[in-house]
């Protein structure tokens, strides 16, 4: 029975096994892609759709561990094969761990590669077969948003329900939370993926030229229109537009969006002739749309026409679980542009960040992550972090206790270790025996 044609992307820095592999699965009908290291076979990983990933352990700078942790997290799905000529026991219960579907000890035989291939291929099959809902993912990695904690979990329940149709969506969300991304995943975890996204910061753009740039114009519209123009509704035909920080559009834009959002079809700047367009609108802001509203600086018609579908993108501070996830994407990403290898962050580290309280979100992250890897040699520690963050960090309340309840959890537990022998609790307090009676009686 013949094989079934498929992308396999071998990682070893040994090219004569990349060799002997290539050989094998062109023999059986596969096309091959090779990297000699885990920096170029991230870079195909993102590059290429890959079926399945065949790695080697032992490789200089990143090893295959790396790898298979960086595949785990951002391509869940992704099948891992492992070959290697430094076998044991201890490698092997960790690459099970890691999601490796099977694991090869060189030398092997011809056999045992396609039966290893065919393992892990119905493997990757009957993953996809049962992972059509977002948790079947295990909540680290859909598209560019990464994360498990139930706020981002929300999120992608949501896209999951919009993201085959072309129902107008409104993200809003605190500057940095990812709004983009959430956008970019509705785009590209859909049917319509291979159709154009295009994303446009209605706040980046002067208010005078905004609305050109949107809908177009025709030749002598205004000084300096001398040929005809398609706007950013035109490139987006067929797919899906994402108008970032919308609240800075003004009226005379807002009332142009709203015939888009009626009629389906778009005036160039100049023009009297609509254009009808196939469009899936998606708007996003930081702003307060709502007291706006009150204000009388947002359309409630328009409004009401973008909130079909809301998704609340929550801020960082609100998703604590997720930094952890996020801190090894921005370690693998910076490590593998500055200093060619991954890094790896102390436990103290760690905690600084889970304490701090991200007023720039995501967006902050990242940048503090940039800033540590820069800084250090291989293992990013406090003194790494930017210098606000190891000092001012924000406890919540609930980690800060009055002194007398610390006072009392500590004798009780010193009493606990001396089996309630008060003599022995006060030599170890450094306190008198008449102390510790008042205390404990108070």
């Amino acid at each position: 029975m013949q094989l079934r044609k498929e992308n396999i992307l071998i990682v070893d820095d040994d090219v004569n096994i990349i060799e002997l592999l290539q050989r094998h699965l062109q023999s059986w009908n596969y096309h091959t892609f090779k990297a000699v290291s885990v920096k170029e076979a991230v870079t195909i990983l993102r590059d290429t759709n890959i079926d399945l990933l065949i790695t080697d352990l032992k490789m200089p700078e990143i090893d295959g561990f790396e790898l298979i942790k960086f595949v785990s997290e951002h391509y869940p799905k992704l099948p891992k094969l492992v070959v290697t000529g430094y076998p044991s026991v201890q490698d092997s219960l960790t690459a099970i761990k890691s999601g490796v579907v099977d694991y090869l000890t060189k030398p092997f035989t011809k056999d045992e590669l396609k039966k290893a291939i065919s393992k892990s291929l119905i493997n990757r099959e009957n993953n996809t077969i049962k992972t059509n809902k977002p948790t079947d993912n295990e909540g680290k990695a859909y598209g560019e948003l990464i994360g498990n904690s139930e706020k981002i979990n929300k999120v992608i329940q949501i896209i999951e329900r919009v993201k085959d149709n072309k129902a107008t969506v409104f993200i809003k969300g605190e500057s940095g939370t990812g709004k983009e991304l959430v956008a970019r995943a509705i785009h590209y975890q859909g049917k319509f993926a291979k159709a154009p996204f295009i994303a446009v910061n209605c706040g980046a753009i002067p208010e005078n030229l905004l609305e050109s740039e949107l809908f177009g114009y025709v030749k002598g519209a205004f000084t300096g229109a001398d040929s005809n123009r398609n706007g950013f509704f035109q490139a987006a035909n067929g797919g899906t537009i994402f108008l970032d920080e919308i609240g800075n559009a003004s009226l005379a834009v807002q009332s142009r969006l709203l015939r888009v959002l009626q009629e389906k079809e778009v005036v160039k700047v100049g023009a009297t002739k609509a254009e009808k367009v196939d469009i899936r609108i998606i708007a996003a802001t930081n702003s307060d749309l709502r007291e706006m509203i009150k204000n009388n600086t947002f359309r409630d018609d328009l409004f009401y026409r973008l909130t079909v579908v809301e998704i609340d993108v929550a801020p960082l501070r609100e998703r604590k679980d997720d930094i952890d996830l996020l801190v090894n994407k921005f370690l693998f990403k910076y490590g593998e542009e500055y200093k060619d290898r991954f890094l790896k962050i102390t436990p103290e580290a760690l905690g600084v960040l889970k304490r701090y309280n991200w007023p720039g979100n995501i967006r902050e992250l990242e940048n503090c992550i940039q800033h540590a890897v820069i800084m250090c040699d291989k293992i990013v520690d406090v003194e790494h972090l930017p210098e606000h963050m190891k000092y001012n960090i924000n406890f919540s309340t609930e980690e800060l206790q009055p002194l007398k309840i610390i006072e009392k959890k500590y004798i009780e537990k010193v009493l606990r270790a001396t089996g309630n022998n008060k003599t022995k609790a006060a030599e170890i307090l450094q306190i008198d025996r008449k102390t510790i009676r008042q205390k404990l009686s108070e």
